[in-house]
């Protein structure tokens, strides 16, 4: 049994579990959790509940129940009252329990904050000019030109931008550590690939020529038992490679492209680059018009949602730092922030981010936009042409979670569509 009372920003449940219901619960949680208590004399999995009891207290099946009455009280209620919106999970307080009444509890949660829409219409947010210079026609030329050099062996010293390859072997206090140790290790001189100054002390060097090279960690290194501390890398040069780049000229590509001559490849490259302009000045405008929205529209935002995608952002900052080499903990050790610091940084963005999401979901909701079949089948056909799969075979292999992801998408892509279209210039 449930009494719901909304109380300004916040919803308050107040919830009611008879001594029969509870009694249910706990015999649920036993039947769930038995396996994974042992007890002398019993089989796992097979000891009474009474006997687990004894053994591991009273309450050893109390959180397990609790959080089935609890989880089905409020579903009920939000399946019962569909208008009520909850912002986030809700705050649980056991007001009273006894074995003859049984559970009285609270459930606080915050509401979905009312949004103010702004107009939809008369957007300032204009498509800029999308320009291609001489100076980027020549930047991808030069790109498709350092992808077809080649490498010539060489016996003379290490420049930057040649290519060494080299064996080294790296020790701390005269003790070698791990991964520090490599043979025929392929460097581009001036890449920074490795630490600061490293590179730099192999100009010079000769094939077959050894030196010893001394460096610091940086205080950020991801491996703490390094980071801040000298070492030395003793380094063998095997091989110097220098880089020779093609001429460009008609007969390169006539020989690398499609094309007969360079003008003909120049004219493509600015096709090309305009396109691709193109898509993204009509991106910007798109986004734009959502931000304008967006930053007329008005909406209280509660702390809580906010607390709650700031703490999104860190994890997904710290995931993003992982796949660098890098913990969180050192990345904020090495900027000298603590992580509350980090987090109140972060807090516009978060707010931001909640407020985009609310207002686009109200734009929905009053239009009634919905993705039909086609749409979906339209999203999931450009994602099977990408990767040249039949679309048949896609679907067959999606999750929900897949299908969920990809109807956003197309819903998204309708709500763009439907924006523009009410701003479309006369």
């Amino acid at each position: 049994m449930y009494t719901y009372e909304k109380k300004e920003k916040e919803g308050q449940l107040k919830v009611t579990i008879s001594k029969e219901e509870w009694e249910k619960a706990v015999e649920k949680a036993y039947q769930n959790t038995k396996g994974k208590y042992n007890v002398q004399g019993f089989r796992k999995g097979k000891a009474p509940r009474r006997v687990i009891e004894q053994t591991y207290g009273d309450t050893v099946f109390f959180d397990d129940a609790f959080e089935e009455v609890i989880s089905n009280e409020y579903s009920k209620f939000l399946l019962e009252n569909s208008e009520v919106k909850p912002a986030e999970s809700p705050r649980v307080e056991m007001n009273s329990f006894t074995i003859d009444k049984g559970i009285e509890a609270t459930l606080t949660f915050a509401l979905m904050p009312e949004v103010t829409l702004a107009s939809l219409t008369g957007l300032k947010a204009k498509v800029k000019p999308a320009k291609v210079d001489e100076k980027a026609i020549s930047a991808e030329i030069e790109r498709f030109r350092e992808a077809h050099a080649r490498y010539e062996e060489s016996e003379d010293k290490v420049n930057n931008g040649d290519f060494a390859t080299i064996d080294f072997s790296g020790s701390v206090d005269g003790v070698k550590f791990e991964g520090g140790t490599a043979k025929d290790y392929r460097l581009e001189i001036g890449s920074h690939t490795f630490i600061e100054g490293f590179e730099e002390q192999i100009v010079g060097l000769k094939k077959g020529e050894s030196k010893d090279i001394n460096v610091t960690f940086p205080a950020s290194y991801q491996a703490e038992e390094l980071a801040g501390k000298p070492a030395v890398f003793a380094i063998t040069v095997n091989k110097v490679e220098r880089k020779i780049l093609p001429n460009i000229d008609d007969k390169f590509i006539s020989d690398t492209t499609e094309f007969e001559t360079l003008d003909e490849y120049k004219a493509s490259v600015k096709d090309t680059l305009e396109k691709r302009a193109s898509e993204q000045a009509e991106k910007d405008y798109e986004m734009a018009l959502i931000e304008e929205i967006v930053e007329n529209s008005k909406v209280e935002i509660p702390h809580s949602m906010t607390h709650h995608e700031v703490h999104h952002i860190l994890h997904d900052f710290e995931h993003r730092l992982a796949h660098q080499g890098m913990t969180l903990k050192a990345y904020l050790e090495y900027i000298g922030k603590s992580e509350e610091e980090f987090e109140e940084e972060r807090m516009p963005d978060a707010e931001k981010n909640v407020k985009t999401r609310l207002v686009l979901q109200k734009i929905i909701e009053e239009n009634k936009l919905q993705v039909s079949e086609e749409e979906l089948d339209k999203e999931i056909s450009a994602y099977a042409d990408q990767f040249k799969v039949k679309l048949d075979d896609i679907k067959a292999s999606l999750s929900p979670d897949d299908i969920a992801y990809f109807e956003n998408q197309a819903l998204m892509n309708k709500l763009v569509v439907f924006i523009k279209d009410k701003n479309k210039k006369a």
